[in-house]
């Protein structure tokens, strides 16, 4: 069965959220640890433990994120159909409608319309025979 065509396209919005939340990642970091970058003086270390907790919530988050976003996009870029890449990228769709409206939320409710059809779903899970 052919690949529908569509897949590439949803497998680069993954691997371009995957660089966005690395990216997020890295300013988070710099601007609440670093203090040369924020200007504050306060390092990770001065910071009391729910600062901490809370940033090492958002590098985790952002860290899970990207690596759901890298997967879906392997996923769909190979030429097997692995029913776990569409599952994947159908969660990394839903997680995308948190996004900034305009981008995030049309682009995500567009994969998941897509992902759910039909003719992709025999893609991931061709027919017995």
């Amino acid at each position: 069965m052919k690949k529908p065509d569509k897949l590439i396209l949803i497998a680069v919005w993954q691997f371009i959220t995957a660089f966005a939340a690395l990216g997020i990642g890295f300013i988070v970091i710099a601007l609440s640890a670093l203090p040369d970058f924020s200007g504050s003086g306060q390092s990770f270390d001065s910071m009391d433990w729910q600062d901490q907790m809370g940033l090492s919530v958002v590098i985790l988050f952002l860290l899970c994120f990207m690596a759901l976003s890298v997967a879906g996009g392997v996923g769909l870029m190979l030429n097997r159909g692995h029913e776990w890449a569409r599952i994947i990228s159908i969660v990394h769709s839903a997680l995308s409608l948190f996004l900034p409206p305009i981008i995030g939320t049309i682009i995500g409710t567009l994969g998941i319309i897509y992902l759910v059809r039909q003719d992709v779903r025999d893609y991931f899970n061709p027919p017995l025979k």
